[in-house]
């Protein structure tokens, strides 16, 4: 459904923000928050390949899917965790990478002051994270049309696919309340991680990607 609905644009923004962090040949500890479905693992295994994979998500119904994909296409190499992020008994200084891909958008400051706290709780020091979320566009025109498609057609499409997941239906409101990563950037950067700030065509995704200095 997101392959379709986003042209191809999930995949390729998936690829995109991973690109942000450093390469390693090392056996690794990777966990991806807000997991889904597993919609980012492809992507990230292709890349680091000798990595420990685990994901993480609240949503039991999303595991289920997730747990299905791991079995089918991992081998069940992937370890599945069913936490909230922001009340989670993780390791401290245990991961050497942090990837959350689509789950800031329904957050607000408090709870991304949170994420960041805690991403730098379980990162190692040097460890690096990238995030990214579907942004506002800065065009007004291209605002207009991207609206559009996200509060119109998706709800529709997602009522056809999926019978009418709530999700589809705020997509466009909680991706126009979010407008784009530069205010989570800057608490992540304020909670003393070095951040960069990245924008994906035309400001449609935006993200930031860090590490943790101390």
């Amino acid at each position: 459904m997101n392959f379709i609905t986003s042209f191809g644009f999930s995949i390729r923004w998936r690829k995109q923000f991973l690109k942000k962090m450093s390469e390693s040949n090392k056996n690794i500890e990777i966990i991806d928050l807000m997991t889904g479905m597993g919609e980012t693992w492809n992507a990230t295994k292709n890349k680091f390949q000798k990595s420990n994979l685990s994901a993480l998500d609240f949503s039991e119904g999303m595991l289920k899917y997730a747990e299905k994909k791991n079995n089918s296409k991992f081998n069940n190499e992937i370890t599945l965790l069913n936490q909230n992020i922001l009340e989670n008994n993780l390791p401290s200084n245990y991961y050497d990478i942090v990837t959350c891909a689509f789950g800031l958008k329904t957050f607000n400051d408090e709870q991304i002051k949170t994420l960041a706290k805690e991403t730098n709780r379980i990162l190692k020091k040097g460890g690096e994270f990238s995030f990214i979320e579907v942004s506002k566009p800065n065009n007004n025109i291209l605002t207009f049309f991207y609206g559009f498609y996200l509060g119109k057609i998706i709800p529709i499409l997602g009522k056809l696919l999926l019978g009418d997941p709530i999700e589809y239906k705020m997509l466009w409101k909680y991706t126009n309340n979010y407008k784009n990563s530069k205010k989570a950037e800057k608490i992540f950067n304020e909670i003393g991680f070095i951040t960069e700030y990245q924008s994906y065509f035309y400001n449609c995704a935006t993200g930031f990607n860090g590490k943790k200095v101390t």
